[in-house]
């Protein structure tokens, strides 16, 4: 009895060990440590500027550094960045995904909550060896800046002081920042001291142009800036002496602390401080913010410029020919390149580093660029191709960092071309892959039936969905047996058991998509039927390649947004109920453009986005391409379709957009019930439509309807998964370690 009595003893024993370590392990923020110099008394240091360098503190000596980052969104699918979603379970796993791919730095533009900080310094616990830094933003008071125009106004220079001394107090572990309602802040206990694995500090957003000006213009006489550790050279412009004043008071903060690290300011090609003769748009070449104009007094660690630099926008990257005149490592007049290297050449006697580049993998197009590098239209593999390249040229360049937009897709985000069609305060709901800036991500967030549902012609993915997740619709067709359709987050999905194979070059399929009331009862792909319901879109596969999704043009938002600018020939009948006309889907990357906006006239430009490819969207198999939305193999077609191809303005709340006349760049949304799907098959030799019984019209109000239940938030789900440009990038981070002395 003793011993069975001591036994229990020594196993509660241990129990009690485990639990008090494991209560240490949580509760107890461990030590973040790092080597660093001691470069004055109580002050440590473990990067720094030197000349056109940024150093590293390692092995007792100073080594140049070269950032390869990545930065890193706030939020993921089902949320808005305010609401600081990202768990700690989702930061473990990123940081170590990160690191694999060769990153050794992540940049972040806010507070973050504290589990970030908490996170990264348990992470970095346990790769001492190998430490993932972090550099971290601080947000200005950007709304507000841009409304006031002036950001000399006493409540705004108050408001960005107190963040950005939140901002260090919160990375060093000492704030307690006070939940405020609806301000998307960050908020909480902040106790992990994560300082030791800073790299450097960005303070600031993209500066608008407009409120530039019109601070300098308000304040000529602003007296130069004289601060403790920051000041301002002779010629500051009055916004420049404003921004050293914001930079030294991030230096007098973090001081406090026993620690310097560099710091810039955030910038991009918009207020630069070179000039863009063949920009065609004014405010593009307006001002400059100039880091040059800004220099460290007392700041051992010195300050370094950064950059968001795309390769796509402004448009002089496209138009201007004094920016056309380098070659790249392919023998590629680039214009990219050309600009690489006159910033810097302009900023030879500082550090800089390109803090944003990239382009998205996405369905959707906003800007063209030179060398195919558009704002969008890309499969992964070519993103990756296209990020790795330009990483290789900030690389060679001499820059002292590349960091990469962006880690996570980030679904809440709006493109200045698709905003008119979507409800903004629903966007996170739902992945709209023609609003390419959702799509940034080398980590892919997938809707629900990602891997569920392949586009690869094989049914047996469909066998294993559940009834609830499928419904087969019966529309009485000649020539299709079976039609079975579901949907998730981001498609609807369609999967056609044919009478026989199909073959494009013999016959086109067709899949019309009614909506609403209105819409086309006829058109030449119905070869003479009619229907007493209209479509308002409709979907063409009649080539091996590719399908076209295509819009009833009295229903057309690109026509009804900008009627004969996009379509010179466009006249009254294309606007009429049952015009029988289907036009492209297409989007505007240029609008038209004139004085005094304008130096020079710019034309409008659009481009097509309803082209479907057809391919195999299983990221398993070598022929995977991320844009197939159709395969047929034998009898079997399956076909996924976007949302916004459908007139969809939220899948979520079932509502699309509707045919109301309004603003001509504005629409309103209408709730409905569901979608009806015609299909009709017609032989291209014979012209014979297969498909429709009876004598017309063909009762397409009688047909059933898909119809599916609205979600929230709380219902959004989503696959995560690295793109193939993970792996693109990863071979080309792990390529690159020093930087290239210039």
């Amino acid at each position: 009895m003793r011993k069975m009595f001591k036994s229990r003893l020594a196993k509660l024993g241990l129990a009690m060990v485990i639990a008090v370590g494991a209560a240490v392990y949580w509760f107890w923020p461990p030590t973040a440590s790092v080597e660093s110099a001691e470069i004055r008394k109580g002050i440590q240091v473990k990067f720094k500027a030197n000349g056109s360098q940024i150093e590293e503190y390692s092995n007792q000596s100073w080594k140049p550094y070269f950032a390869k980052g990545v930065n890193m969104g706030a939020t993921i699918p089902g949320h808005f960045p305010g609401e600081l979603a990202i768990s700690t379970d989702d930061y473990e796993r990123w940081f170590e995904m990160i690191q694999q791919m060769g990153a050794n730095v992540i940049r972040v533009y806010t507070i973050l909550k504290p589990e970030f900080y908490e996170t990264l310094v348990r992470y970095n616990a346990k790769h001492q060896d190998h430490p993932l830094f972090f550099i971290q933003g601080v947000w200005s008071p950007e709304e507000e800046l841009i409304a006031g125009k002036d950001a000399f106004d006493p409540k705004l220079k108050e408001k960005f002081a107190k963040e950005i001394e939140d901002a260090v107090e919160a990375v060093y572990g000492n704030a307690t920042i006070q939940s405020e309602a609806h301000s998307g802040k960050a908020s909480g206990k902040y106790v992990f001291n994560a300082g030791p694995y800073l790299m450097g500090w960005i303070v600031g957003t993209e500066w608008d142009p407009v409120m530039v000006r019109e601070t300098n213009k308000k304040h000529p006489d602003a007296a130069d800036y004289k601060g403790a550790y920051f000041q301002s050279k002779p010629g500051a412009n009055p916004f420049e002496k404003w921004v050293a004043e914001m930079v030294d008071r991030t230096a007098k903060t973090e001081a406090k602390h026993g620690w310097q690290h560099p710091i810039a300011f955030s910038n991009w090609v918009t207020t630069d401080p070179i000039e863009h003769p063949g920009e065609p748009l004014v405010a593009e070449d307006m001002v400059s913010v100039d880091p040059t104009h800004i220099e460290p007094v007392n700041w051992d660690a010195g300050y370094f410029a950064s950059y968001h630099v795309y390769p796509y926008y402004p448009d002089f990257f496209t138009y201007d020919k004094s920016f056309q005149t380098m070659k790249n490592k392919k023998g590629q007049i680039d214009s990219y390149q050309t600009y690489l290297h006159k910033l810097k050449e302009y900023h030879r006697d500082i550090p800089i580093m390109i803090t944003e580049f990239g382009v998205p993998a996405s369905q959707g197009i906003a800007h063209m660029g030179m060398l195919g590098r558009n704002q969008g239209g890309h499969d992964e593999k070519e993103q990756g191709e296209m990020d790795a390249d330009m990483f290789r040229q900030i690389h060679e360049e001499g820059y002292s960092g590349a960091i990469l937009f962006t880690w996570q897709d980030e679904w809440f985000k709006k493109t200045w071309n698709t905003l008119n069609y979507d409800i903004p305060d629903r966007r996170a709901y739902w992945y709209n892959t023609l609003t390419n800036e959702s799509f940034f991500g080398v980590l892919g967030m997938f809707p629900s039936k990602d891997e569920k549902l392949r586009i690869d012609g094989d049914t047996s993915d469909w066998d294993k969905l559940g009834t609830d997740e499928k419904a087969k619709i019966d529309t009485n067709s000649k020539g299709l047996n079976e039609l079975w359709v579901s949907h998730d987050e981001g498609y609807l999905y369609l999967m056609a058991k044919l009478s026989e194979p199909f073959d494009p070059s013999k016959q086109a399929i067709y899949f019309g998509m009614d909506t609403l009331q209105g819409g086309n009862r006829h058109a030449p792909q119905l070869q003479g039927k009619t229907l007493d319901e209209g479509l308002e879109t409709l979907l063409e596969l009649s080539d091996e390649q590719k399908g076209k999704m295509m819009i009833a043009s009295n229903y057309d938002f690109h026509t009804r947004a900008f009627g004969k600018t996009a379509d010179p020939a466009l006249d009254s009948k294309q606007l009429q109920d049952d015009s029988g006309i289907f036009k492209p889907w297409k989007l505007v990357v240029n609008y038209l453009l004139e004085r005094p906006d304008s130096r020079v006239s710019h034309p409008f430009k659009d481009v097509e986005v309803g082209d479907l490819l057809r391919g195999n969207n299983d990221p398993s198999q070598p022929d995977y391409n991320s844009k197939a939305m159709w395969q047929a193999k034998g009898n079997i077609l399956e076909v996924r379709i976007p949302w916004m191809l459908l007139g969809f303005s939220d899948p979520s709340s079932l509502r699309v957009i509707n045919y109301e006349k309004t603003d001509r760049r504005q629409f309103k949304t209408t709730p409905v019930e569901g979608i009806r799907i015609v299909p009709w098959i017609v032989k291209k030799d014979t012209k014979e439509v297969i498909g429709f019984d009876g004598n017309p019209p063909y009762p397409v109000s009688k047909l059933p309807l898909y119809t599916w239940k609205s979600w929230k938030d709380t219902d959004v789900q989503y696959v995560e998964r690295p793109k193939q440009s993970y792996y693109i990038m990863q071979k080309a981070m792990h390529e690159v370690d020093q930087p290239v002395k210039k």
